[in-house]
């Protein structure tokens, strides 16, 4: 917890602690560097390419890892009360299924349109004419 001086006028001023500050900083480095290991023993070994999905979800983990002590810290909710935690979390992951939802719509629109032509769908439809002489 970080301690609170009065200040000449009687208002009251945080003094930041550096500790929770340094803590932050190797955490974040760390997960950093776990990464960046990652990535380079994935693209150094072509035998992990059938696990790039596996892969990706540990990114998305270590990023949402550091988001959490990035918001915790330097944006002060780890502090604030349970209410305003929850009334800014919900929202945001409402916002990230939109994102997602989107996508996964876009991408389903994408591959339907690459798909159906039009023009050949209606030519496979239209019955050949006989031609003259042909039984």
């Amino acid at each position: 917890m970080s301690e609170v001086h009065l200040d000449a006028a009687g208002h009251e001023e945080p003094s930041f602690s550096t500790k929770a500050i340094w803590r932050t900083f190797w955490v974040l480095l760390i997960i950093t560097l776990l990464e960046l290991t990652l990535a380079i023993i994935y693209y150094e070994s072509p035998g992990l390419r059938p696990y790039k999905h596996f892969v990706n979800g540990l990114y998305v983990i270590g990023t949402l890892a550091k988001a959490f002590f990035i918001i915790a810290e330097f944006m002060h909710l780890r502090h604030e009360i349970k209410n305003l935690i929850l009334s800014l979390v919900f929202p945001a992951m409402l916002f990230i299924w939109f994102l997602i939802a989107f996508l996964w719509d876009g991408n389903s629109f994408k591959n339907l349109r690459n798909r159906y032509d039009r023009y050949e769908y209606q030519q496979s439809q239209t019955p050949l004419a006989k031609k003259p002489g042909v039984e």
